[in-house]
């Protein structure tokens, strides 16, 4: 059972860190959940302070990633469509065989969004998908950092008591 939680709890920081880049997976929270797993295994000592400190942070995060986007595109002039745009080229990209289609799709996808919004002011387009691929890349890059520190918690708690999992199944 140990085993299973230990592996369990890899495979969601793994799917975290995936999930901090798509915006259909919660990142954090699933990273969080990882954490979760690993202190409820029988070697590791439970912390409260540790688990509420990390949850609290992925809250904060996991709202903070609707709210960064907004704003920037909020702050650049945009629309909610920007906002969508952003999201939906960021799929796009993702799916598809371009390089560099994770960075490409969302300012694209924000810039169309734009232009559905308002075709006529081109030049507000342009800034407003700029504001909003500025959130996006801000947004991603805090989930990245949260996902990696717990990653980094998780491989630290597992190697400072490697010597307990020995001793016990071997």
């Amino acid at each position: 059972m140990e085993y299973f939680l230990l592996i369990t709890g890899f495979i969601c920081m793994l799917v975290g860190i995936l999930g901090s880049f798509l915006p259909v997976l919660p990142g954090p929270p699933i990273s969080w959940v990882g954490l979760l797993l690993l202190y409820l295994t029988q070697g590791i000592p439970f912390s409260y302070w540790i688990l509420g400190i990390t949850l609290f942070v992925a809250i904060a995060v996991a709202i903070l990633d609707y709210v960064i986007p907004a704003k920037g595109t909020k702050k650049f002039g945009g629309s909610q469509y920007g906002v969508w745009g952003t999201n939906i080229g960021l799929i796009i990209g993702l799916i598809a065989p371009i390089p560099l289609g994770f960075i490409i799709g969302p300012f694209v996808g924000a810039l169309v969004g734009e232009l559905i919004y308002d075709a006529k002011d081109h030049k507000r387009a342009v800034k407003a998908a700029t504001g909003s691929f500025i959130g996006f890349l801000a947004s991603t890059f805090i989930k990245f950092v949260v996902c990696m520190v717990y990653l980094g918690l998780f491989l630290a708690k597992v190697w400072d008591y490697r010597h307990i999992w020995f001793q016990i199944y071997y």
